[in-house]
């Protein structure tokens, strides 16, 4: 059988089959076919262990399916395909999606969601004009271009349009294809596993076992592999062929989709039949792909999305199949194991695995009435009744099921399973509606609708018949009811039914139908729905915090958007339609007993448990709440006359007055309609306006001012965290202080509603009014809060409540509050309804009053009082003392201002002098006339025990947390190969990797930091089983204060005030050899460090070794001054872009000076001068060295050496740049004529003659060396400013340039010898990011192109782009590691070795993400530089808007990459964000 399918999988891309020995019509042709198959498959296939892809690939084509491709089309197959391409015969695309692949789908011309394009048509359509999706393909689906039933416009795209038909070969057609899909269909259900059918059997017998090893879908790749390699004894490379050759022996299955994709769907006709032989083996096939482990997209009932969707062919599948009622069916005989004795489902101890290929059958009849029909006839109708009518058994088992009964002595051991029941329940919400919206397409299907409905209901409803009625009797009103405490007995808030039943009964309502309906809606249909208010109610009191997290869990769905829509809001509705239909009083009884609060509304002394008396109070208030739904919530199309968008905007307005929120944050709060729409862009621009991100962040939404009337505080599906905040809102509706602001008015019942206002008006409501403001001026009774006092502000109407509220505003303690209590007077005096005030503000509330006052209220009163007049005593002395202050200044004002005007002439004298004397020196930083050092007392806090210390030389060390790491963020050469050991003396111009030093700058005690680290050392030692996310073996740690990843400290030294001797310098300057020799031989005794000071020093040096060569620590190695030297002069070349061995001195004048020899030594354009120059100047006072004495130069000394050694470096990094503009070619003219030009032009001849270079113009080498030599100058001066104190000159800072004297050029040592084939160019480039395009369907088109240079098969993989270089690489595949040092690293990985030094970001195109990756061991996800409109990046494209890339995100990015935070980020990330800790990055 394996072999089979393995021939299957080389035979779909033929459109048929025969072989051209075979063109006798006489013959039968299966039979020879057959015969064909049994002669060469075995010989291609069985004879290797381990066989060549490609060479079975070209034995398949040139023995089998070329000779037949010949015989089909009649000429050959290239010429007829290309011939077919070009007469366009079908319009449809039909493009199967691989795994991976971009997909499209127009959110205003698709019939459904389902309905997508390949990348190729989309471009190619009017679609890309519109609101478009774009989704990532999971594999399975195929292009529905050229569909005219699955676009509402613009089916076709360019490339599909109708042309020519050309000329078919029928008659081969009919022959080959028949035989070929029989022999498919007979192989993939053969059942004997160890013979063939008869015409496959060959005569000669192969003695040869195999062993067949199965893969499933519950193993990862790597544990297969590492089962083979146990089971077979082999190494891993054989494993892993072995396991490449096993799962794609098991994605052959996917082969049979894309056959029929290209056959029998794209004819409607056989599309037609196909999907009637599929539902006639629905049940079997989905039986038996729910005992199955596969993944769906290997399974054929993965192809019902194909035929369901399609709304002819589902309206064909209703009417003549019933296959709604077969889907129905089989959802319940594939469950009945979670059925318990009652019929109802029961969850507990789940298959997880079993649960979601149950889904599957839940997403075909969502699929089915995804469509509503426009034309209904007797026999749809029916069939679709009947379906509906199969579909509320289903219903039938979930009502009531898995009840939960309140735990009261010990808390629950275990929380039971719940998951499973609300995760159906969200599966079934948008199919729920959908029955309900095509029942609303009839009036007669739904009255029928509504009474099957109706039947289910009371056949579920008869729990608790057999208990005896009770009689609860308040205000003269009498109820009978079935006793029933939810507190005792048995809930459940799973209610499908009852809320079904709402749905279609507001249907009625819209429709008018309603007045045909006959039957009472009994108080038995209220009961459930209002059994499950009081739940919530009882939860919100802590009077089931025994039940564990378990039932807290299911209140949140209840009531959380995702399930609220058929469960929290369908249950207010049905407590809307009984109070409509029931007696007033009746309804508020049963109310009352449900909340159990029938004696706490009765003449009953309360009780004095404090606990008790809070559940009571809290119910009240969860009651009250309850009963200001049910009159003021009205915006349901059908219970008032609104529509969806009204919803919608009520819905937006009301989020928005909490807080400015993204789009996505407000498309999350909002219930999706069956197409995964909510509405919102019809409707947001009327109620907000949107405000654009910047650098961070994402875009916003905010309410327009004029919407703020419309805020309702007691919205019903505001949560307790929203309520809470909303509070603040009442600030900012208020217009007026001395005015209260009326609540908005709600939209009229429709008239089946109607009589749901009776229930303000009734004895009942009266009483409970009427008890709760009374209790508010007794003080011994405590059943009551202001919560209470607002709500029962929203139903006053009541003659007896507003003599309680003329007490209320008489009383002095109200005055703030006066004018509400008298807005509410007003307007009850002036009409008997109720003026519905749910949105009344807190400021505003009717504050209780009370007969007397704590004396602590009177003592705090009487403080504020006192601080009050305080305040205004000490203002009214201050407001004296300016009055007398203006009035001395206004009387001697001559005075005052003479005595101005001789400060100012003072200070200007002063300032002038001052000057004068330092406006030489103050900026100049080398030679004898270098300004004075700035070496101010510094006075530094410790971060960890906050004890202040002066920086000197003899302390104790002060050191500053850092971080050294490798860098490529200068490379001019990505392709150079990085060497990660060797001589560091010196650097090449190319910088292919450096070592950066970078601080956080928070200074510690180095005592301080020791202790710290060693404490991190050891709860890294008590705590082995927790992953750290530095490596404290390395010497890393996180700052205490910002946590920034470090692995070292650098100990600050204070800077050194040097003095030079005016005279020895003006001798200088006069041409004194004497002078000159004593400067440059002056010497004096070395600083001596404190051993601290010495110690931190060791460490930072051997840190910037072993980091930046990879090597072990070691103190002796001649190369640690170096590579200190060499991160000291790479860090600041990154800055401007955004002591030991005099052997090393040596090195570097052999380099400069032509008349040193030495062998292995870089010529001068191989070697960056601002590397030499930090060398050079930091190495040379070992010159001055002896072995008895520690000796260095003078200030005098050292002034002339670094005005040297600068003038020796600039004047050879001036050579590389005149010998690099050497070889450019002029593209432009200039006029510049001046001196400099002129010198420039006559040294560049000079040097030619010995570069064999060409004439350049002068004005061209001057401009050159202007431009060029500007980084090296900012360096420079950055360098020798820290160095020695002295600030850098304003004209360097503000980009002006000094003339460059003839002197100058004529100094310029010359270079004899110069062979390089690759010259630097200056001023070197800087570094960017890769370009990126504007459009992210580009990536996603560039990436659908990608196939992994190292697979045979054309499986999409996971490509990555890298941002540093733009290599796209294969990520996450076992098929591109590589074997690294003895490890195995992913492609990414590895890449990041050779291009970012370990660092490396690269773009993950298919899931929108950027990974950080730092080494091995380290990565977290970034946000991608691409935004929606409405300013938010899309991770995984779940939302599908169209991104565009965002330029000042990408600059983020860039400068977080040039700015060397990509490990801080890392660190900062994994530190709030642990989910990944654990991944394997070597890997990725």
């Amino acid at each position: 059988m394996l072999f089979s399918l393995c021939l299957f999988l080389h035979l779909y891309f033929s459109i048929g089959v025969l072989l051209l020995q075979w063109c006798d019509e006489r013959l039968n042709f299966q039979a020879t076919f057959l015969q064909c198959l049994a002669k060469h498959v075995p010989n291609i296939y069985s004879a290797e262990m381990d066989p060549l892809l490609e060479k079975q690939e070209e034995m398949v084509q040139a023995a089998i399916l070329y000779p037949l491709e010949c015989y089909l089309f009649g000429e050959d197959p290239g010429i007829f395909l290309e011939k077919l391409q070009q007469s366009g015969t079908s319009q449809l695309c039909g493009k199967v999606f691989k795994g991976g692949e971009a997909t499209y789908s127009c959110r205003d011309c698709a019939v459904d969601p389902t309905c997508v394009l390949c990348m190729d048509c989309f471009q190619n359509s009017i679609h890309k004009n519109h609101r478009y999706k774009m989704h990532s393909s999971t594999g399975g689906g195929f292009c529905d271009c050229g569909d005219t039933e699955a676009w509402k416009a613009g089916p076709l795209c360019t490339k599909h349009e109708p042309g020519a038909s050309g000329s078919a070969k029928e008659v081969r057609i009919l022959r080959v294809f028949p035989s070929v899909i029989k022999y498919i269909v007979d192989m993939l259900i053969w059942e004997e596993e160890k013979e063939l059918p008869p015409e496959l059997t060959t005569r000669e017998k192969i003695d040869s076992y195999y062993c067949v090893l199965f893969n499933d879908e519950h193993h990862s790749y790597d544990h297969v592999i590492y089962s083979l390699q146990r089971a077979l004894g082999c190494e891993r490379s054989e494993a892993q062929l072995h396991t490449t050759a096993i799962d794609k022996e098991v994605r052959a299955r996917k082969v049979l989709h894309e056959l029929i994709f290209s056959s029998f769907f794209m004819e409607m006709e056989y599309k037609k039949l196909f999907a009637v032989e599929f539902v006639k083996y629905y049940k079997a096939l989905q039986k038996e792909y729910i005992n199955d482990d596969h993944d769906r997209v290997l399974s054929v009932t993965a192809l019902s999305v194909q035929m369901f969707t399609v709304p002819t062919l589902a309206r064909h599948l209703i009417e003549e199949q019933s296959v709604i009622t077969t889907i129905a069916e089989t959802l319940l005989e594939v469950l009945p194991e979670y059925l318990d004795k009652n019929g109802k489902f029961n969850f507990q101890d789940y298959s997880q695995d079993k649960m979601n290929r149950v889904y599957a059958i839940i997403y075909d009849l969502r699929y089915v009435l995804v469509s509503k029909p426009t034309l209904w006839t007797d026999r749809l109708r029916e069939r679709f009744l009947d379906g509906f009518v199969s579909f509320l058994r289903i219903l039938a088992c979930m009502q009531g099921m898995e009840e939960i009964k309140r735990e009261i002595g010990q808390h629950v051991e275990v929380d039971p399973d719940w998951e499973a029941a609300i995760a159906i329940q969200m599966q079934l919400k948008n199919i729920l509606l959908m029955f309900q919206e095509w029942c609303a397409c009839d009036e007669e299907l739904l009255l029928r609708a509504y009474k099957e409905c109706h039947k289910a209901v009371m056949r579920c409803s008869t729990n608790g018949r057999s208990r005896e009625k009770t009689v609860f009797h308040l205000c003269g009103h009498t109820l009978e009811s079935r006793p029933y405490r939810v507190s005792a007995d048995p809930v459940s808030i799973h209610l499908p039914l009852s809320r079904t039943l709402a749905g279609l009964h507001v249907r009625l309502s819209k429709t008018g139908a309603i007045s045909r309906l006959h039957e009472f809606v009994s108080p038995l249909l209220v009961d459930y729905p209002l059994r499950c208010l009081v739940l919530i109610a009882q939860v919100a009191a802590e009077m089931w915090r025994r039940n564990g997290l378990s039932l807290i869990s299911q209140v949140f769905y209840y009531q959380d958007v995702k399930c609220r829509e058929e469960m929290y809001d369908k249950d207010i509705i049905m407590l809307q339609i009984g109070a409509s239909l029931m007696d007033p009083n009746q309804f508020l009884l049963l109310v009352l007993q449900r909340y159990e609060l029938a004696d706490a509304f009765k003449k009953i002394k309360p009780t004095k448990n404090q606990d008790l008396i809070k559940q009571c109070n809290v119910l009240i208030e969860e009651m009250l709440q309850i009963l200001i739904y049910v009159v003021g919530e009205r915006y349901v199309p059908g219970v008032s006359n609104v529509t969806k968008e009204d919803l919608i905007m009520r819905e937006i307005i009301h989020l928005l007055c909490i807080e400015p929120m993204a789009h996505s944050a407000i498309t999350k709060s909002l219930p999706e309609n069956e197409n995964n729409e909510t509405g919102l862009e019809s409707v947001i621009d009327k109620v907000a306006t949107f405000k654009k991100p910047g650098v961070s962040g994402h875009g916003v939404y905010e309410l327009k001012d004029e919407c703020l009337k419309e805020f309702n505080m007691f919205f019903y599906h505001y949560t307790k965290t929203q309520h809470s905040k909303v509070s603040t809102v009442r600030f900012t509706l208020k217009e007026n202080k001395d005015e209260a602001l009326p609540p908005p008015p709600p939209p009229d019942f429709s008239p089946a509603f109607s009589n749901v206002v009776r229930i303000l008006n009734c004895d009942v409501m009266m009483h409970i009014l009427r008890t709760i403001l009374q209790r508010a001026v007794e003080l011994e009774i405590h059943l009551w809060t202001e919560a209470m006092i607002q709500m029962v502000c929203s139903a006053l109407n009541a003659v007896s409540v507003l003599m309680l509220l003329e007490r209320l505003k008489r009383a002095p303690q109200l005055e703030a509050q006066k004018d509400t209590v008298n807005w509410i007077l007003m307007h009850e005096g002036g009409q008997n309804a109720l003026i519905f005030w749910c949105s009344l503000l807190p400021d505003f509330f009717v504050v209780f009053y009370c007969k007397t006052q704590s004396s602590q209220d009177k003592e705090k009163a009487e403080r504020k009082r006192k601080a009050e007049a305080a305040r205004l005593h000490r203002q009214k002395i201050m407001a004296q003392m300016s009055a007398l202050q203006k009035n001395f200044i206004e009387t001697h004002k001559l005075l005052y201002e003479n005595t101005l005007e001789a400060q100012g002439k003072e200070d200007a004298i002063m300032e002038e002098e001052s000057m004068s004397s330092a406006i030489d020196y103050s900026r100049i930083a080398l030679g004898p006339k270098r300004g004075p050092s700035v070496a101010e007392k510094e006075v530094l806090t410790c971060i960890l025990c906050q004890e202040e210390q002066e920086v000197k030389l003899e302390s104790a060390a002060m050191v500053l947390s850092a971080c050294v790491q490798k860098s490529t963020a200068l490379t001019q050469n990505r392709s150079r190969i990085i060497e990660l050991s060797g001589d560091p003396l010196f650097m090449h111009p190319d910088l292919p990797c450096g070592t950066h030093t970078g601080s956080c700058g928070h200074v510690m005690h180095a005592a301080c930091w020791q202790k710290y680290f060693e404490a991190m050392q050891l709860n890294f030692r008590q705590r082995l089983h927790v992953e750290q996310i530095f490596d404290l073996e390395n010497g890393e740690y996180l700052c205490p204060l910002c946590k920034s990843l470090c692995n070292t400290v650098i100990p600050i030294v204070p800077l050194q005030a040097q003095k030079i001797n005016r005279c020895l310098t003006n001798k200088v300057i006069d041409e004194d050899a004497e002078a000159v020799t004593e400067i440059i031989l002056a010497f004096f005794c070395r600083v001596k460090y404190s051993s601290s000071i010495k110690e931190m020093l060791i460490l930072f040096a051997t840190t910037i070794y072993r980091v930046g060569l990879k090597v072990a620590p070691n103190e002796a190695d001649h190369r640690i001054p170096m590579m200190t030297w060499s991160t000291c002069a790479f860090t600041i070349q990154c800055i401007e872009k955004n002591t030991y061995q005099m052997h090393n001195c040596y090195l570097y004048f052999v380099v400069l000076l032509p008349n040193f020899k030495a062998e292995d030594t870089p010529s001068l354009l191989e070697v960056d001068m601002f590397h030499v120059l930090v060398g050079v100047v930091l190495s040379f006072p070992s010159l001055y060295w002896e072995d008895a004495v520690d000796l260095q130069p003078s200030s005098i000394s050292s002034a002339y050496n670094h005005l040297y050694l600068f003038h020796l470096t600039t004047l050879a990094h001036i050579t590389q740049i005149v010998i690099s503009s050497a070889t450019e070619s002029p593209t432009a003219q200039s006029s510049d004529n001046s001196e400099e030009a002129r010198s420039a032009e006559s040294f560049c001849r000079e040097v030619c003659q010995y570069t064999s270079g060409q004439d350049v113009p002068g004005w061209l080498v001057w401009d050159c060396v202007k431009k060029g030599i500007m980084p090296y100058l900012r360096s420079a001066a950055l360098f020798f400013h820290y160095l020695l104190g002295v600030s850098p000159p304003e004209e360097l800072l503000q980009g002006k340039y000094e003339k460059l004297s003839v002197l100058v050029f004529a100094s310029i040592f010359i270079i004899l010898i110069i062979v390089l084939l690759h010259l630097p160019r200056y001023p070197r480039k800087r570094n960017s990011l890769i370009e990126l395009p504007e459009d992210y369907s580009c990536l996603l088109n560039q990436a659908s192109q990608f196939r992994c240079p190292r697979s045979y098969d054309d499986e999409q993989k996971h490509p990555v782009l890298c941002l540093f270089c733009g290599a796209m690489l294969c990520s996450q595949n076992t098929c591109c590691q590589e074997l690294v040092d003895g490890e195995e690293l992913g492609a990414c990985t590895s890449h990041a070795l050779q291009c970012g030094a370990g660092l490396f970001f690269p773009l993950r195109i298919r899931e929108c993400k950027v990974v950080l990756i730092e080494g091995k061991t380290r990565g977290c996800l970034y946000p991608a530089p691409y935004l929606d409109e409405y300013g938010e990046t899309d991770p995984g494209l779940k939302r599908g808007n169209p991104l565009h890339l965002c330029w000042e995100r990408y600059r983020k990015l860039h400068l977080l990459w040039q700015q060397h935070c990509i490990i801080e980020e890392i660190a900062r990330s994994q530190e709030t964000n642990q989910i990944f800790f654990g991944f394997n990055w070597q890997l990725l």
